[in-house]
């Protein structure tokens, strides 16, 4: 396959789109230019044009159709040029006039009967000279039957001219002035192959279907004698129920297990566990007694499916539904030669609802509009203004299974969390091995946005000037708690004594003793607020036919988000991180320093001028080699919401616990959202002087034409990335460390804005142009990233045991945190995006295309044969990085997930053992005292492939009617990809694979275009 775009040879291909509004034009003329060379095409009746055979390089592109005006265009042609898409405007009546009047009449001669005969030599000279010196009368030329109807002043009876049987546009298989069409996309369990079963169970395959509806219409808007002149309108309806299967795997607790008995069961390196007395130390052996909360807890768990597997013993299929409804409707209509009003709405209506490994199923409900309407004024001067203004407001319901059903944690016997029937449910449990518990949050929350744009585009000579702005109001009203019913995490801490290899996660769940805890519950009702502007100018230079040169100024600036009623909670911070005290929005003046903030409390940001750049250049006119090259900063003003969620959920305002256990604060699942001292009673703060991050992005492409229809091409790309995002813990310390500071506030996280990233990427891509119905192409990645960001790259794979679930695991921050909170530089690495190689290749072949492809081949063999498309992509690339967790909780705070492994150096890391594809072996346990040694992203996750194709083809039904049918299959092979690696080090299941993609899923769709 890789030698397919090699093989054929052929030219350069570009098409595009002739509209009048959204009607298709067919029979318009289209002329390219260049130095001398002039091609012509014309539209068919689809309004598609076609240059089959065009060279790179810059061209002058000409549409006209009569009763319209003539639009010019110079085009580029190169690989990546997109499909021209061409609007026409109708000429008034006196211009229509006017034309018609240039025309040179031709009057013909009465039709009366005759008898041919050939003239004598004497009359034909005659004639010609009298054709000769006839004057031209220009009046002629105005005559009144410029705009007669055809065949009203002809005897169609006796015309020597074959004249069609019509009366104006009321013709014969006249195109309709409306289009549209309907459509289905339908997928079936039978068509699908059996999900891919990580335990070696077979799983029955659930039945289950995917459909989608579609319609559409489009053209003017008539309604006699209400509207006679309406705007052009497109209307378009989806309705979509789908029903999707999936198997998830877990290692869930024995019945031995729920009733104390842990005898065979293994740690993570193979040996019999060992308990110890979280009080007193001593080993504990028989049947360990089981508190009342977890037993209550244990009741959710489902007995294990597979016997005698310490990987996953337990599998299950669960059914996830999709129901949704949407609209869209676009109109557009022209005022006089100068004004344009057009708009659109959007309606979209979602439920669903998603099953995890408990069947907990949670229900979402989404409504959406958006609706927009612009007003366009083309000024003398070659001056187009477009004005507009934005309405788009979402509204989510997530209701969770126990939602006004059953109060698990108050039946448990937990208390300190929320058990207000919205917030009914358990809390969540995190293990080091075995599959965690969860269930999602409650919540109501209506975003709405309104926006004003302005912008304006100037031709004047060689330049086309581009300059505007917007201005965005932004609500985020939320009815949300961020962590209502708490979390708990089970490390095996409480019942490792002093043994470095001691303790069982499912020991310290039955004792009922966690080794870290998080809640966070309250003001459950919030209402932020941003404004955002933005202004740009930008001006693309035609210097010369081989050099164009676009530059432009951009900046954008986003308030940093309130509170409506200023409930947003911070901390005043002495230096060092000695102390710590709260400050609100509605008073922001900090008890401690003394400091005066805004209301937002984050100072904002307005300085993000971003200048940007770019050139193409052909360097020898008679070459094909055309040289890309560009420079720009870019900002991203959507770095605050994350941040004051987490702020508007802090005390005093809420109940906000992270805190471990230890002997100063002991926690048990009776009694774990505890205010312990020493340790804060808010969980999050911000630097005041946040900065907003940005990006600088650079990139060189070089493409040259070969032959046989070749294209390639090369591209450097680079990204350099600054004030990214960071969070650390002030005043954390190792495991079996001393407390540096035992006087200093510890369980708050703290972000600032100090990260950095770089990326470079190389590629190459070889491309072979359609010709003879066959395109293909090839592209080759190598690329590298890095950086320290908690968010760009640490976003990656923090928990491998959270596989498939239908919510996240609380306890997990979202948002990477450093280890080590005094040395951040040790959090550089490979971002977890980064996949080191990617090998990609498409092919596209359409029967029937090509002299020697059978393009003249008729009767039934060409209509059987003719116009099939079938196309297949294939892609293969290396695995993403993954991080070595040590699941452990950091001294002093509730947070999880942060801490890393020590590498044991000389032992290989990725080595396949009985179904583990990670070495245990290569990871240690960090000493007392010490940070683990193991640098985040350094495991290299599962290589990734897959494989599509479809088999396409449009059957002309009628003139007006075409039915599009299409066959789509993924994962054509059925090849099981995994997506990552368990990455806890000290679990059971470390190096076994989390989840797959999905196998073979085969869909039909079918379209009747009218």
């Amino acid at each position: 396959m890789a030698l397919l775009p090699a093989m054929a040879a052929g030219a350069a291909e570009h098409h595009g789109r002739v509209f009048f509004g959204t009607v298709p034009v067919p029979g318009a003329t289209v002329t390219a230019t260049r130095d001398g060379k002039t091609l012509a095409t014309v539209t068919d009746e689809q309004g598609v044009y076609q240059f089959a055979d065009i060279a790179d390089g810059a061209w002058h592109l000409r549409v006209e159709m009569p009763g319209f005006g003539a639009v010019d265009r110079d085009v580029a042609i190169a690989a990546a040029t997109p499909a021209g898409r061409w609007d026409l405007k109708m000429l008034p009546l006196a211009e229509i006039l006017a034309a018609a009047s240039r025309q040179r009449t031709i009057v013909a001669p009465a039709l009366v009967p005759r008898v041919a005969a050939k003239p004598t030599a004497t009359e034909a000279k005659t004639d010609t000279a009298a054709s000769a010196a006839a004057p031209v009368d220009e009046n002629a030329a105005k005559s009144a039957d410029a705009l007669l109807i055809s065949g009203s002043e002809s005897n169609a009876a006796t015309s020597k001219y074959n004249l069609a049987p019509a009366f104006g546009n009321r013709r014969a298989n006249s195109k309709s002035l409306y289009n549209g069409s309907i459509g289905a996309i339908v997928g079936q369990s039978i068509f699908d192959a059996r999900p891919y079963s990580l335990t070696g169970l077979p799983t029955p395959k659930g039945d289950y279907s995917r459909v989608t509806i579609v319609a559409t219409l489009g053209g003017p808007l008539n309604i006699p004698p209400l509207m006679r002149h309406g705007p052009n309108f497109f209307l378009a309806y989806q309705w979509t129920r789908n029903r999707e299967a999936s198997t998830i795997s877990g290692l869930v607790p024995t019945a031995a297990q729920r009733n104390g008995d842990l005898r065979g069961t293994l740690d993570a390196q193979g040996n019999a566990v060992a308990v110890n007395d979280p009080i007193t130390g001593n080993p504990l052996t028989g049947v360990l007694p089981v508190s009342a909360q977890a037993r209550a807890l244990l009741a959710l768990y489902p007995l294990p499916n597979l016997a005698g597997s310490t990987r996953y013993n337990y599998q299950t299929q669960v059914l996830n539904a999709t129901h949704a409804d949407t609209m869209q409707l676009k109109l557009d209509k022209s005022i006089g030669k100068r004004d344009q009003v057009y708009g659109g709405f959007a309606l979209k209506n979602l439920r669903g609802d998603t099953e995890n490994l408990f069947a907990f199923r949670d229900a979402t409900k989404t409504l959406g509009i958006d609706t927009n309407v612009h007003w366009s004024h083309r000024f003398p001067h070659h001056i187009l203004l477009d004005t507009g203004y934005r309405f788009s407001r979402l509204r989510t319901d997530v209701l969770p299974y126990f939602q006004n059903r059953q109060n698990v944690s108050g039946a448990a016997g937990i208390t300190g969390n929320a058990q207000d029937p919205r917030n009914y449910g358990p809390p969540d449990l995190v293990f080091s091995s075995i599959y965690p518990l969860s269930d999602g949050i409650s919540a109501f929350n209506r975003n709405r946005t309104d926006a004003l744009t302005l912008s304006a585009t100037w031709t004047h000579g060689r330049h086309v000037t581009t300059f505007g702005g917007d201005l965005r109001r932004q609500s985020y009203n939320q009815l949300q708690q961020s962590n209502p019913r708490g979390s708990f995490t089970f490390t095996g801490a409480a019942t490792r004594g002093n043994t470095a290899n001691g303790g069982s996660d499912i020991a310290d769940f039955l004792l009922g003793v966690p080794d870290a805890s998080r809640v966070a519950f309250g003001n459950a009702d919030k209402y932020f607020r941003q404004t955002v502007l933005d202004g740009f100018v930008s001006d693309d230079w035609r210097l010369k036919p081989e050099l164009t040169i676009t530059a432009g100024m951009r900046w954008d600036y986003g308030a940093p988000m309130s509170e409506l009623f200023g409930r947003l909670v911070n901390l005043d911070i002495a230096p060092g991180f000695a102390a710590v005290r709260p400050v609100l929005g509605n008073d922001p003046t900090g008890s401690l320093t003394g400091t005066v903030y805004p209301s937002s409390l984050v100072r904002p940001d307005r300085r993000k001028f971003q200048p940007r750049v770019s050139i193409a250049l052909r360097p020898d006119p008679t070459s094909t080699m055309v040289i890309r090259a560009g420079y720009g900063i870019y900002v991203d003003t959507s770095v605050y919401l994350a941040s004051v969620q987490q702020m508007a959920q802090q005390s005093p305002l809420s109940k906000s616990v992270s805190v471990s256990n230890s002997s100063a604060c002991p926690l048990t699942l009776a009694n774990g959202f505890r205010n312990c001292a020493g340790t804060t009673a808010n969980t999050f703060a911000i630097d005041p002087n946040f900065r907003v991050g940005y990006a600088q992005v650079w990139n060189l492409s070089v493409q040259r034409d070969l032959p046989g229809s070749m294209v390639l091409t090369g591209t450097y790309s680079g990204v350099k990335g600054t004030r990214g995002p960071q969070q650390f813990l002030p005043n954390t310390y190792p495991i079996g460390g001393a407390n540096p500071c035992p006087q200093c506030p510890t369980g708050f996280v703290y972000r600032t804005s100090n990260g950095a990233s770089i990326r470079h990427a190389a590629q190459v891509q070889l491309r072979r142009r359609l010709r003879s119905g066959l395109a293909a192409q090839i592209d080759y990645t190598y690329a590298h990233s890095i950086d320290n960001d908690s968010e760009l790259g640490g976003a990656g794979h923090v928990v491998g045991s959270t596989s498939n679930d239908s919510t996240t695991t609380s306890s997990v921050l979202t948002s990477v945190t450093a280890q080590n909170w005094r040395d951040l530089r040790a959090e550089r690495s490979n971002s977890s995006f980064d996949q080191r190689h990617l090998l990609s290749a498409q092919v596209q072949y359409t029967s029937g295309m090509g002299m020697h492809a059978g393009t003249l081949m008729t009767g039934w063999s060409g209509r059987l044969l003719k116009e099939w498309t079938v196309s297949a992509k294939i892609s293969a690339g290396t695995g993403l990085p993954e991080t070595p967790v040590y699941l452990a909780a950091v001294p002093g705070t509730g947070v999880t997930g942060t801490l890393r492994a020590n590498r044991n150096v000389g032992v290989p890391v990725n080595q396949d053992i009985n179904g583990y594809h990670l070495n245990a072996a290569a990871y240690a346990t960090p000493g007392a005292g010490q940070w683990g040694n193991a640098g985040r992203n350094s495991m290299v996750g599962p290589s990734q492939f897959s494989l599509d194709s479809s088999l396409a083809r449009t059957f002309r039904v009628r003139d007006k009617l075409n039915l599009d049918v299409r066959m789509d299959a993924e994962n054509l092979l059925n090849h099981p990809v995994y997506t990552m690696w368990s990455n806890i080090t000290n679990s059971t299941t470390f190096g076994l694979p989390v989840n797959t993609n999905d196998m073979r899923t085969m869909q039909l769709t079918g379209r009747l275009r009218f």
